[in-house]
């Protein structure tokens, strides 16, 4: 038995944070239903077709979900979500502000109706305040809540690679939901959550926050190094290649000088003695370090590193991932079907071995709405109205 095997979850989102959120719950045992619009569905749904014709971000947030198409500004489709959520433990939404209210769909309209329901509500900046209806993406969020003044080099900002901020609120969204229904099993009452990505991103941004707390300096813009830890971060060998490398104590340093670049009186050197002095002379201790991995290829320095007990990694591409050792070691590979075929799946991180997956289909757009809709007690004769209604 999954841990969530039992629960229904009832969903209008679209892009990431609501999705990645309800397939957590999914990837647990949840039922989730995704409610998506006629004929366009979720708008990631078109973002890329990069996965055999289908985008990859919805290849990745939407796997084990029943899809079902309906119109929700017509009123028997109304209806039918409240059918739905008649018998459901969670309602998850990530709409544009205000738009649940005026559907009849808030957390205040349906705690009488549904009283143990938890709805998540989760948005850009939250339900409330200056910004509450201000539009959020997830680079908009990266960048106001302080994300890109430390992040890239120095007056060039970068943006994380992947949807960072989305992921944060999509986390904190589950693990809230979690609780939950924890607390849901000691009350018998739900409850309504107001995750915002903003919220979350700045929970995040907490150690470079309280490095500038009282007006001091922020944390530099570093690229891939550490901000205030040195070395940490990239060096190049002699053969081009490029090892990531980190140190996080003088213990470490010591022996870095010793074995890793052969320099074991540099370890005295007043210049770089504490990690306080090795970040404010950064450049001067960096051209020593790769004068030093000059004559050696990257897999020489990484055996040294290696016999000195300094933490590295090699710097991965896209490609190196799908064929990591580590992960075909611990056969965290499986596969998933789609509506284009089946394509590799990363199990989910966490699940113990006493649990089996849920590894289900990627759902095409509406391909459950007939099975769901009959399961709700709607006949042909019934379906066949709300089809003619476009309401599904």
């Amino acid at each position: 038995m999954r841990p969530l095997q039992g629960i229904k979850v009832v969903t209008f989102e679209h892009a990431i944070a609501a999705p990645f959120c309800t397939r957590q719950l999914a990837d647990l045992g949840a039922r989730v239903i995704k409610i998506e619009r006629p004929g366009t569905g979720d708008f990631a749904r078109n973002y890329d077709e990069r996965v055999s014709g289908l985008a990859s971000h919805f290849v990745w947030t939407n796997r084990s979900k029943e899809s079902v198409t309906l119109d929700v500004k017509h009123p028997e489709a109304i209806d039918v979500v409240h059918k739905l959520l008649a018998d459901a433990d969670v309602f998850v939404q990530n709409l544009a502000p205000g738009a649940t209210q005026r559907l009849g769909l808030d957390y205040d309209t349906l705690k009488d109706r549904h009283p143990r329901l938890i709805v998540c509500d989760i948005s850009g900046y939250g339900s409330d305040g200056p910004l509450r209806d201000k539009k959020a993406y997830d680079l908009l969020i990266q960048s106001e809540s302080g994300f890109l003044s430390i992040t890239g080099s120095e007056g060039e900002p970068a943006k994380a690679g992947c949807s960072i901020a989305d992921i944060a609120a999509g986390m904190y969204g589950y693990s809230n939901i979690l609780a939950a229904l924890i607390e849901r099993g000691k009350t018998g009452r739900g409850k309504r959550i107001d995750i915002s990505m903003f919220e979350s991103m700045v929970e995040w941004m907490s150690y470079p926050l309280y490095y500038a707390i009282d007006g001091q300096t922020p944390p530099r813009q570093a690229g891939a190094s550490h901000a205030t830890i040195f070395p940490y971060g990239p060096f190049q060998a002699g053969d081009g290649k490029t090892v990531m490398l980190g140190l996080q104590n003088e213990r470490e340093w010591k022996k870095f000088c010793e074995i890793v670049i052969r320099q074991p009186a540099l370890a005295d050197d007043e210049r770089f003695c504490a990690n306080s002095r090795r970040t404010q002379h950064r450049d001067e201790l960096t051209r020593i370090i790769v004068n030093a991995f000059a004559s050696s290829s990257a897999a020489q320095v990484i055996e040294r590193l290696e016999e000195a007990g300094i933490a590295n990694a090699r710097m991965n591409d896209m490609h190196d991932v799908w064929k990591h050792e580590q992960l075909e070691a611990r056969q965290r590979w499986t596969r998933v079907g789609t509506p284009a075929g089946s394509i590799p799946a990363l199990y989910p991180p966490g699940l113990c071995d006493a649990d089996e997956p849920r590894m289900d289909a990627v759902p095409a757009l509406g391909q459950h709405t007939e099975a769901v809709l009959r399961e709700l007690g709607l006949d042909s004769n019934a379906i066949e109205r709300l089809r003619a209604a476009n309401a599904i």
